[in-house]
């Protein structure tokens, strides 16, 4: 029995949750620990399809893949409506999908790499959360957990400023929509 499944968490049971970005890294893990506590988990990959299947097996009764790419708009809207269709609604959405989709300097940047960036990891965050809030509204604790880096509080690396500004973006957006959110 693992750490996650000796700890049983029972708000958790049931709960139906889609998890962008989930089938590698700090997802995966955010799927494991869901899934171990009996949630039914939408498991949103793009291109890790076999890590994506993996974590099923591991939990078939309760790891449902949907595949997108996040950076494409329209895409979030379309994991949100088919996460909540196979999961009968959405009590919880973990925008976790992103990454830096490379270093490059500021000054050598094109505006089709600009574009990209921000559209996985900001505009897609603001797109899956309109999406799903009125799933989440409708559930009895609906909530919504971004996940963002440290670079979007101390500037990022070399060739990472884009990354880090997009996150900062996420880190803004969440604390204003939790105050819209709550109002």
């Amino acid at each position: 029995m693992s750490d996650i499944q000796a700890i049983r968490i029972p708000d958790l049971m049931s709960r139906r949750v889609l998890v962008t970005g989930g089938s590698t890294g700090i997802g995966a893990e955010i799927v494991r620990g869901f899934a171990a506590q009996g949630a039914k988990v939408a498991l949103h990959y793009n291109e890790s399809r076999e890590a994506a299947l993996a974590l099923q097996a591991e939990f078939p009764e309760h790891v449902f893949p949907v595949q997108g790419d996040m950076s494409v708009t329209g895409t979030p809207t379309k994991v949100v409506r088919e996460a909540a269709r196979i999961l009968g609604g959405l009590d919880g959405l973990i925008n976790n999908a992103g990454g830096m989709l490379g270093r490059v300097p500021t000054t050598e940047v094109e505006p089709e790499h600009l574009d990209r960036v921000f559209a996985l990891n900001g505009k897609s965050v603001w797109e899956a959360t309109v999406a799903a809030y009125p799933y989440l509204k409708a559930s009895e604790n609906g909530f919504v957990v971004n996940t963002t880096s440290i670079a979007a509080r101390n500037g990022g690396g070399g060739g990472a400023v884009l990354y880090a500004a997009a996150k900062s973006f996420v880190s803004s957006l969440t604390r204003g929509q939790a105050k819209e959110f709550v109002a």
